[in-house]
């Protein structure tokens, strides 16, 4: 129940941000934040990282759906009850409250904000969900490449 619960809040938090990037950010397109390092700047992303498959918007709530019925699976009748195993739990939380994050905004909106933009590198601007999916994707991997070898 932890599990569901943390997601939704996680899930909250971005559409919260979101939001408030709506209201604040959107009317004036860019804010200075960190000269030269990091700037809130509004963007409709119709795609996926780097705008890639834009307008698949039903692909990605269709993955989103996959994802979901994969890790509550997962994590109902395959998951060891191990402490070891927090860190996987933790990961598909944070995966989770990504997706449907990112899969709220194609629902209702048609596009998925994002407002966080580095100025130093070359990068696709980016939301709270996204760090969400990353953080959790590499977390993910981390266990299963370096510290998990069995029980699966």
């Amino acid at each position: 129940m932890i599990f569901i619960i943390s997601a939704i809040v996680l899930a909250l938090i971005d559409q919260i941000s979101k939001f408030y990037v709506l209201a604040n950010l959107k009317p004036v397109g860019s804010v200075q934040f960190l000269p030269g390092i990091l700037d809130f700047t509004f963007v409709e992303n119709q795609g996926a990282a780097f705008g890639i498959l834009s307008g698949g918007r039903w692909i990605f709530v269709f993955i989103t759906l996959g994802v979901t019925i994969a890790a509550f699976w997962y994590v109902k009748n395959k998951m060891p009850k191990k402490k070891q195993y927090l860190p996987v739990m933790i990961s598909l939380v944070l995966i989770l409250a990504g997706a449907w994050g990112n899969v709220i905004d194609r629902l209702f909106r048609g596009y998925v904000v994002d407002f966080f933009e580095f100025k130093f590198i070359s990068w696709p601007v980016f939301n709270l969900a996204d760090i969400y999916v990353v953080t959790g994707t590499v977390l993910l991997a981390v266990m299963f490449i370096f510290v998990i070898k069995d029980d699966i």
